[in-house]
C-alpha cells in the first residue's frame, strides 16, 4: 500500500487513519507531542501560541489544538470542545489580553463548541466558517457536527481579520466539510489548516457533506500559495507544507487508480473493494475506509467515469 507522507513531511504515528492508509509508523520527534501537554500554553512562533485540549482519541490524535494569534490584542482559532478544563486553560493563557475574534475553521464538535463559553467570558465575536449541521448517513469517522454554532460574522475566502501586529486571511478549503476554512497569518507566512491538512494523518472525507472533488481542488489551491509553515488542529506543525500537499494529492490519485482497477475487474461493491484495498487493518475500521472509497466513487461519477446501479459500481460505457 502507498505511504502517505513524502520525505521530510510531518511525522506520523499510530491511529486508524495510519492503519487505513498504510502510513509507516515513525517515532515522534517533538517533545510537546510525547508528553501531551494539555492545559499548558506553548509559544510556537513570535505571534502564535498553542494549547492542547484534553480530548485525545483515535480520530483526534493527542487532541484538538487551539491557537492564539498576537499579543495583547489576539484572535483565538479553533477554541475546541466545550470542556470546562480547556476553556479555563484558554482563559488563563489570555490573562489580561483583549480577544478580538474567536475563529472556527469548521463546525465539528471537537473544534467549535468552546466558542460559546469563551464568548461569554470575553465578549468577543464568533467569526469564521458558515454554520453547518447535518446527520451523516454513514458510520462516523470523526466528530459529529456542532448544531448550536451561531457565528456573529461569516468569513468567505479572501476576507480579512486583523489586530495589533497580525493579519488573518480566510482561505476557503471545502472537502473535509463543505464549510471548512483555513486561516493565513500574513506576517509569518503561516497557515492554520484545521482538519484540511493534519500533522499526523490524512483528513476524513465522508459523504454526504465530505466531497472528494472539492477536497482535491482545495489541496491544489494550497499548492499555489507560498506558506512557510502549517499549523494543523491535530498533530505537529508542518515545516515542508508544499511537499506534504503534493504527497496528499499523489496518495489520493493512487487510491483512485486502485478503485478503477477493481471496477475494470467487475468488482463493484464497496465492501469487497475495501477488503482488498485495506488488507491487514482491523476489520472494525472497514466502514470508515468504505466512506473514503464512496467519496472517490462519487467524484469519479461526477466526471462521468463510473456509474452506480443497485449498489453496484462499474466503469461507465
Amino acid at each position: 500500500m502507498p505511504t502517505l507522507y513524502a520525505p521530510g513531511a510531518a511525522k506520523a504515528t499510530q491511529g486508524p487513519e495510519r492503519r487505513l492508509l498504510g502510513i509507516r509508523r515513525r517515532r515522534c520527534h517533538m517533545p510537546w507531542m510525547e508528553d501531551w501537554p494539555t492545559g499548558r500554553i506553548e509559544q510556537a512562533s513570535p505571534l502564535v501560541r498553542r494549547l492542547l485540549a484534553p480530548n485525545p482519541s483515535p480520530f483526534t490524535y493527542s487532541g484538538t489544538q487551539t491557537y492564539i494569534v498576537g499579543q495583547g490584542e489576539v484572535a483565538v482559532i479553533d477554541p475546541g470542545p466545550d470542556l470546562d478544563e480547556h476553556v479555563a486553560a484558554i482563559a488563563a493563557a489570555l490573562k489580561d489580553e483583549r480577544v478580538n475574534a474567536i475563529v472556527c475553521t469548521h463546525t465539528h464538535r471537537d473544534h467549535s463548541p468552546a466558542s460559546r463559553p469563551l464568548q461569554a467570558l470575553t465578549g468577543a465575536p464568533i467569526i469564521g466558517c458558515a454554520p453547518l449541521s447535518l446527520e451523516d448517513d454513514g458510520p462516523r469517522a470523526d466528530a459529529a457536527f456542532d448544531p448550536d454554532y451561531r457565528p456573529d460574522r461569516i468569513l468567505e475566502g479572501g476576507d480579512i481579520l486583523s489586530g495589533e501586529g497580525w493579519t488573518l486571511e480566510a482561505v476557503a478549503t471545502p472537502g473535509h466539510t463543505s464549510n471548512h476554512l483555513c486561516l493565513a497569518l500574513r506576517e509569518e507566512q503561516a497557515l492554520f489548516t484545521g482538519d484540511h491538512v493534519m500533522g499526523w494523518s490524512t483528513t476524513v472525507v465522508s459523504p454526504p457533506d465530505g466531497d472528494m472533488a472539492a477536497y482535491m481542488d482545495s489541496l491544489s489551491r494550497l499548492l499555489g500559495r507560498d506558506d512557510f509553515v502549517y499549523y494543523p488542529a491535530h498533530g505537529p506543525a508542518i515545516d515542508k507544507p508544499q511537499r506534504l500537499v503534493r504527497g496528499l494529492i499523489g496518495h489520493r490519485k493512487q487510491r483512485e487508480g486502485q478503485i478503477l482497477r477493481h471496477l475494470r475487474k467487475g468488482e463493484g461493491e464497496i465492501p469487497a473493494m475495501v477488503a482488498q484495498m485495506y488488507k491487514g487493518i482491523d476489520p472494525r475500521l472497514h466502514p470508515a475506509a468504505g466512506r473514503s472509497v464512496l467519496a472517490h466513487l462519487i467524484a469519479l461519477e461526477t466526471r462521468g467515469m463510473v456509474i452506480e446501479e443497485d449498489g453496484q459500481w462499474r466503469i461507465a460505457a
